[in-house]
C-alpha cells in the first residue's frame, strides 16, 4: 500500500503544480494507483478477518466466507464512487463480476486436488444451500430480464427502472443474502457436529483441530485488528476515489463506452481476491480458498449487486435525479447481463450437485458460455442502443 500511497501524492502534487498529463496516461495512472492501493486494503481487511477468525476460533468455511465479505468493501466504495460518474457502468461493473468470479470458481474448482476417482468432495454449505442461493440468483435474472424484455420489445410507457424499483429489487436480494448467511453458519455448524460425533471428538479435541487451522496466523489484540480494519477502510475509499477517476476520463474524455469500461474494471477489481485465492490455496487451506472462490459469486450477487441498485436509487431519487446518465433504460446489453444469469448459474448448479467437483468439460463448459456473454456484449450491446430503437 506504501507504494500505492506514494504514487497518489506524486499525482497529486503534479496536478496542483499545475502539470497537465495526457487523457491516457492520467487514466493509465489514476488506475494504476487506485488498484495499487486497493490491493493493498484488501490485504489489510483480510489479514484482519484471519486474526479476527484465529481469536474468536472460526472454523475455515466461516472464516473465508467472512473474509470475502471484508475483501468487497473495496469494491463497494468503487461503486458509490463510480454511481457519480456513470451510473450504467456501476450497473454492469457488479454484473460482469458475478460472470467472472463463476469463471474463477469453475477454474479453481478444476485444480482442486482430486480423490482416486478424480473426485473434490465439496462441503455441504456449497452443495446444499449455495446450489440454493445460485437457483434463487438464476430465477431473479431470469425474471428481472424477461420483464425488461417485454416492456422493451412492446409499447410500454416504463421502459427505465424507477427509484422505487431500484430499492424493491435490492432489499428483496439483500434480504436473501442474510438468510443465506444465517443458513450457511448452521449448516456447516451441524456439518462439524455430526463429525465430531463420528469421530467421538471432545471439546478439547475440536479446539485443538482448530489451534492447528491457525498455527501460522497470529492472534492480536483488538486495538490491532481493530487498526486494520481502519486501515482497510481508508485505502479502499482513497483508491476507490482513483479508480472512479479512471472512469471518469475513460468515459467522458477518451470516449469509451460504458460496457468496455466496466469490463476493464470488473477485470482489475477483482485482482485482489484473485490473489487472496491463490495465497490460500498454496498454503493448502482448501477451505478458505473455496469459500472465497465460491462467496465471489454469491456475495456480489446479493451483497454488491443490491448496495449497487440501492446506491444508484439514492443518487436518481435524492442527489441528481438530472444526471445524463439516470435512470438505467431496459437495453439490450442490460437485458443479456440479467438473462444469462440464469444458464449460467444453472448449469452451475447442475455441474456441482452431479459429482460435487468441476472436471475439464464441466470447466470448459462453464468458459464458453461466459465467453459468449462477453461476444454478445461487446457486439451488440456496447453502444447502450435501447431495444425500440435497434
Amino acid at each position: 500500500m506504501g507504494l500505492g500511497f506514494t504514487l497518489w501524492l506524486m499525482l497529486y502534487g503534479l496536478q496542483i503544480a499545475g502539470f497537465v498529463l495526457a487523457d491516457w496516461l492520467a487514466a493509465g495512472l489514476s488506475l494504476l494507483v487506485g488498484l495499487i492501493i486497493l490491493q493493498g486494503a484488501c490485504e489489510a481487511l483480510v489479514t484482519a478477518s484471519e486474526r479476527l477468525a484465529a481469536r474468536l476460533q472460526w472454523n475455515h468455511y466461516v472464516a473465508g466466507t467472512m473474509a470475502e465479505i471484508l475483501s468487497t468493501l473495496p469494491e463497494l466504495v468503487v461503486i458509490a464512487f463510480v454511481v457519480s460518474v456513470s451510473p450504467l457502468t456501476a450497473f454492469v461493473i457488479a454484473l460482469i463480476t458475478i460472470y467472472n468470479n463463476a469463471l474463477v470458481f469453475s477454474l479453481y474448482s478444476y485444480f482442486l486436488p482430486k480423490d482416486k476417482q478424480g473426485k473434490f468432495l465439496m462441503p455441504k454449505p456449497i452443495t446444499e444451500v449455495g446450489t440454493q442461493i445460485l437457483t434463487a440468483g438464476a430465477a431473479m435474472g431470469l425474471i428481472l430480464g424477461l420483464v425488461m424484455l417485454a416492456f422493451s420489445s412492446n409499447p410500454h410507457p416504463k421502459s427505465t427502472f424507477y427509484t422505487i424499483d431500484l430499492i424493491i429489487i435490492s432489499a428483496i436480494l439483500f434480504t436473501i443474502f442474510g438468510v443465506y448467511l444465517y443458513r450457511l453458519v448452521v449448516n456447516y455448524a451441524s456439518e462439524e457436529q455430526a463429525v465430531r460425533e463420528i469421530l467421538d471428538l471432545s471439546q478439547e479435541d475440536m479446539e485443538q483441530r482448530l489451534a492447528l487451522v491457525y498455527k501460522n496466523v497470529t492472534i492480536s489484540p483488538w486495538p490491532v485488528i481493530a487498526l486494520l480494519l481502519v486501515v482497510g477502510v481508508c485505502g479502499a475509499i482513497i483508491g476507490g476515489e482513483r479508480v472512479a477517476g479512471f472512469a471518469k476520463i475513460a468515459i467522458k474524455d477518451l470516449g469509451l463506452n460504458n460496457i468496455l469500461t466496466a469490463l476493464i474494471l470488473a477485470v482489475f477489481a477483482g485482482m485482489s481476491e484473485y490473489v487472496i485465492l491463490w495465497k490460500s490455496h498454496r498454503k493448502k487451506e482448501y477451505g478458505i480458498a473455496l469459500a472465497n472462490a465460491f462467496g465471489g459469486i454469491t456475495q456480489v450477487m446479493f451483497l454488491v449487486l443490491p448496495f449497487t441498485l440501492l446506491s444508484i436509487a439514492i443518487y436518481q431519487g435524492l442527489i441528481m435525479p438530472e444526471h445524463p446518465g439516470l435512470p438505467i433504460h431496459f437495453t439490450l446489453s442490460n437485458i443479456f447481463l440479467l438473462i444469462f444469469l440464469f444458464p449460467t448459474f444453472f448449469v452451475l448448479v447442475e455441474l456441482i450437485e452431479e459429482d460435487h467437483t468441476l472436471g475439464i468439460l464441466d470447466t470448459t463448459i462453464m468458459t464458453a458460455i461466459i465467453l459468449m456473454l462477453i461476444m454478445l456484449l461487446v457486439t451488440y450491446g456496447a453502444d447502450g442502443t435501447d431495444l425500440k430503437q435497434s
